[in-house]
């Protein structure tokens, strides 16, 4: 049965001022991630050139943080939902229509944003490297691929009782090799646990140029991508090309990661994944390779 407004709750809201409130202006920031090429000279004939996880970034053409580096996004129009404008947001930055994209956290610090109070949703989005057209947005004059890294600088556990607390730092590495530009952000990470229930929050503590809050943004979004990638390994799926080697593949788990795998081992836990496509790959510079493709039936259950 469908819910009936009463003649009283009509009343009620006819005479409802909703600027009694103070209200946030609301914006999707978008980190787009993509598989590319290393810029490397000595390969192994055998195999598929290397891969990096790369994220898109864009110069922002306007203040505040002018010149800066930033992940694209944009504010919600009143005729769309904060999907429909972080769709929009995409195609303009990739010229794409349709593509992975995933929320995966909101941001709403008090002070984020100088203009005000903007709160932020954060999407994760996965684009195939060759599918894509590169350009910058409204308000940016320059839009550019980064190489992505992570790591952990160090970690410090104490533990009384039934609480504990877990304070770790981390280095935040984003390098754009065509242009010579170096951003290195650090953040540190405090976990509070009491009686086995646990707060967190992510302090930024040098932003290494970029706009924002947006090393927080992209901290997270690396971490969700990393942890889904540990935890099924799908979602890899969405930044390979519809045909792809098995190298191909190994590549783009291990540069999300951060680590090397064991061949056998990997091929036993994707084989329900991949379906022979009956194809090999024809690139010059290496032997072809026999190419394969998603087995649809174990992703759409």
């Amino acid at each position: 049965m469908s819910y009936t407004i009463s003649d009283e709750e009509r009343e009620y809201l006819k005479n409802y001022d909703i600027s009694a409130f103070p209200r946030p202006s609301l914006t999707a920031d978008i980190a787009i991630f993509a598989i590319r090429p290393e810029v490397e000279t000595d390969r192994n004939y055998r195999r598929d050139p290397a891969l990096d996880l790369s994220l898109l970034l864009i110069r922002r053409g306007q203040f505040p943080y002018k010149n800066c580096w930033a992940l694209p996004g944009g504010f919600v129009r009143p005729d769309e939902t904060i999907n429909e404008t972080a769709f929009r947001e995409l195609k303009e930055e990739t010229a794409l229509n349709h593509a992975f994209l995933q929320p995966f956290g909101m941001f709403s610090e008090p002070g984020r944003d100088p203009r005000g109070w903007i709160v932020s949703q954060g999407f994760l989005a996965l684009v195939d490297s060759r599918d894509y057209q590169l350009r910058a947005g409204t308000d940016a004059w320059d839009a550019q691929w980064f190489r992505i890294g992570l790591t952990q600088l160090s970690s410090e556990r104490k533990f009384d009782g039934q609480d504990g607390h877990i304070s770790t730092r981390y280095a935040l590495e984003l390098t754009c090799r065509s242009l010579d530009i170096r951003i290195l952000a650090r953040l540190k990470e405090e976990r509070s646990f009491t009686n086995c229930h646990e707060s967190s929050a992510l302090i930024i503590e040098d932003d290494g140029g970029l706009a924002f809050d947006h090393a927080r943004i992209i901290f997270r979004a690396f971490l969700s991508l990393r942890q889904q990638t540990e935890n099924d390994g799908r979602i890899v799926f969405d930044l390979m090309p519809p045909l792809f080697t098995l190298n191909m593949l190994q590549d783009a788990y291990e540069a999300i990661l951060g680590k090397p795998l064991l061949a056998p081992n990997f091929r036993r836990k994707i084989a329900p994944l991949v379906l022979d496509a009956g194809e090999t790959s024809q690139g010059a510079g290496h032997r072809p390779a026999r190419l394969y493709k998603r087995n649809l039936e174990a992703f759409y259950q």
